[in-house]
């Protein structure tokens, strides 16, 4: 919501437009005033709705027609002033004023008000005023109400103004169309969402509980019983369908806020609309879907325990049959207040656990939640929010991990969730391998990969349950991600993967090694269709000797067409665990040269104390304008370890 309006008051001369500004600014009637008065700033603890607004002053002469235009394409909401006793100034809005605004691209809500009503003969019924208003606000929609005043007396002075702040700050037209008098479908969607949302037990109605709940959370205060009870009755007498089993039904909602705009209480619906994250387009805020959430380098975002447990409860609400899955029925009613499902693209559930019937179990559930908060959290703040994630702050159900660097030089990981990039040539098995982990059927026919394929399940270890996320990028994709820095230093583990019955397939995944940079990656080589023949491999050294050579384990050989898969899953979590275990030619390959230096001097240390050539050295190379770390080489570390004086 703004915090500022800008009220503008026109019409023609003589209606008394700078009168009712200092009727307003002087809480009496000022007999002689000038004929523009200065621009008014009112401070925002003065208004009833907490905000700056300024009103300002215009003329209708000739020599007013620039500064005139110019301030009606500055306003927030145009006030037109006419005479009671001048009917031709009430004419010429619609035939002029109002075709003027429109003429200048102006686009704000415009209050009509009817000055000088101290002059009027006898008393005018407001149907008599609405025969005379409602063609108006037939044509010109940007008419909001018309409020009619005497600056003399003063009468209604105030209520111009804030019947203005209301148009600007509680806008009808994105609610409610007036020539139907009905609310408009922007409006109804957005209603049917909140309702959805603050149905907790999803059986159609807004009981007791559910009322008060949706009160406080709009309105910070409780719904009294006789309110309610009051509520039913209206809606019970006017809305069919508005009350089932003593609760508020959808329809009975929808009413309740039509006949609140109905009655000028816009305040009312747009409360509750902005509570729920809507701006005034009807559309949910940037800033409400995606909340600041900062998150360092090198770290990664898993959802914290409440995260889970609202995902659960989701789970347990939705799965109406109570068979521990959602089926495509149970998902599509849980998506229901969000744009769709979020992984409709992923060929999900595919990607997690799901029973027999495609249907995602629990597990599997929690498992997808798990992989979209770690590669793309954006997309978990912004589902909490559409799916009514109900404290504040939802930060809260998101938690931010130990930097990778500072788990790796601990030697203790602290995350629950691992990221592992799947490598390998065309055919080697890396999909059948990603498909045995999410618990998918084996299938014979080669398809070759032609975009990244992800999928994720929990492995236990020690008793405690981890999170794996598989990515295999095919043909298409492997460059592009392995040769991006940013890509490769967020992997936990990369997975080499070669057919053990194709005598050509290790040399593709040696060949990989050489052209990337990877060695900082913890590492596992897997060797596939062990059940077929074992091929002697087109390479200088076979699998196991190159893995022995770079101090890794041996390649583990895998069948997924025969279910023997040698528990390669649970290793792969392992060595994220402990990744100094996995790194191609020993943990020193990892190291920085910071890293180096601190084990250096410990050696030294541990010989006896820091030689003075060592100390000499440390102090050139870290005094301002030296050449950095990087130019000391293992020979001088040694040369220095071995020369004490």
């Amino acid at each position: 919501m703004r915090r500022d309006v800008r009220i503008l008051l026109v019409g023609d001369e003589g209606v008394g437009k700078s009168t009712i500004v200092t009727s307003l600014i002087k809480e009496s009637f000022v007999p002689h005033v000038q004929h523009i008065v200065p621009e008014v700033t009112i401070p925002p603890e003065v208004t009833p709705e907490n905000v700056t607004t300024y009103i300002v002053d215009s003329g209708a002469g000739p020599n007013d027609r620039l500064h005139l235009e110019s301030e009606i394409r500055k306003a927030h909401v145009i006030c037109v002033v006419y005479a009671i006793d001048n009917p031709n100034s009430f004419d010429r809005i619609p035939t002029y004023w109002l075709p003027h605004f429109r003429q200048l691209g102006v686009n704000v809500p415009v209050i009509l008000v009817g000055n000088k009503i101290d002059l009027r003969g006898g008393e005018v019924t407001n149907e008599a005023l609405e025969e005379e208003i409602i063609p108006i606000m037939t044509e010109f929609k940007e008419v909001e109400t018309c409020v009619e005043c005497s600056a003399k007396l003063p009468l209604n002075v105030s209520e111009v103004f804030y019947f203005a702040q209301k148009a600007v700050l509680h806008p009808t037209a994105p609610l409610y169309d007036s020539r139907e008098h009905v609310l408009k479908p922007a409006c109804i969607d957005a209603l049917r969402r909140i309702f959805a949302l603050c149905d907790a037990n999803k059986d159609g109605i807004l009981d007791a509980a559910e009322l008060n709940e949706f009160q406080r959370k709009c309105f910070d205060a409780p719904l009294q019983a006789q309110e309610l009870e009051g509520i039913k009755a209206m809606v019970q007498e006017h809305a069919e369908g508005g009350i089932r089993d003593e609760g508020l039904t959808e329809a009975g909602f929808l009413y309740l806020h039509t006949i609140f705009i109905q009655r000028g209480r816009l305040e009312t619906t747009w409360t509750v609309l902005r509570k729920f994250g809507y701006a005034e387009d009807l559309r949910l805020t940037e800033s409400f879907l995606l909340p600041k959430f900062e998150v360092p380098p090198d770290c990664s975002v898993e959802l914290s325990p409440l995260g889970y447990q609202f995902f659960t409860e989701i789970f347990e609400i939705f799965d109406k049959d109570q068979d521990g899955a959602l089926n495509g029925n149970e998902l599509s009613e849980l998506f229901s207040t969000s744009p769709g499902n979020p992984w409709a693209a992923q060929k999900f559930p595919d990607t997690t656990l799901s029973d027999d019937s495609g249907s995602v179990t629990l597990q599997g559930w929690l498992a997808q939640w798990s992989m979209t908060t770690l590669l793309d959290h954006r997309t978990t703040l912004a589902y909490l929010a559409y799916l009514g994630y109900p404290e504040e702050p939802r930060t809260a159900a998101l938690q931010v991990t130990r930097p990778r660097k500072v788990d790796r030089r601990k030697g203790k990981v602290s995350r629950n969730v691992f990221l592992c990039y799947v490598c390998g040539a065309a055919g080697s098995g890396k999909t059948s391998l990603l498909r045995a982990f999410a618990n998918k059927s084996f299938q014979p026919a080669y398809e070759p990969t032609s975009k990244m394929i992800t999928v994720v399940n929990a492995v236990d270890i020690d008793g405690s349950e981890k999170y794996l996320v598989l990515q295999e990028f095919g043909s298409r994709y492997e460059a592009e991600t392995l040769r991006n820095p940013k890509k490769t230093d967020i992997a936990d583990v990369i997975v080499y993967v070669y057919d053990s019955s194709d005598t050509n397939s290790f040399s593709y995944i040696s060949n990989l090694r050489q052209q990337y940079s990877l060695d900082h990656i913890p590492t596992l080589f897997v060797a596939t269709k062990s059940d077929l023949d074992l091929a002697m491999q087109r390479h200088e050294v076979q699998p196991d000797v190159y893995c022995r050579r770079l101090g890794l384990q041996v390649p583990v050989a895998v069948s997924v067409k025969t279910g023997q898969t040698a528990d390669v899953f649970h290793s792969i979590c392992s060595i994220a665990l402990n990744p100094w275990s996995a790194i191609p030619g020993g943990a020193d390959r990892a190291m920085t040269a910071a890293a180096k230096l601190r084990m250096y001097v410990t050696v030294t240390a541990v010989l006896g104390g820091c030689t003075a050539g060592l100390i000499v050295l440390v102090r050139a190379l870290l005094r301002p304008g030296s050449s950095g770390l990087g130019a000391w080489t293992t020979p001088w570390a040694t040369w220095l370890v071995g020369h004490r004086r």
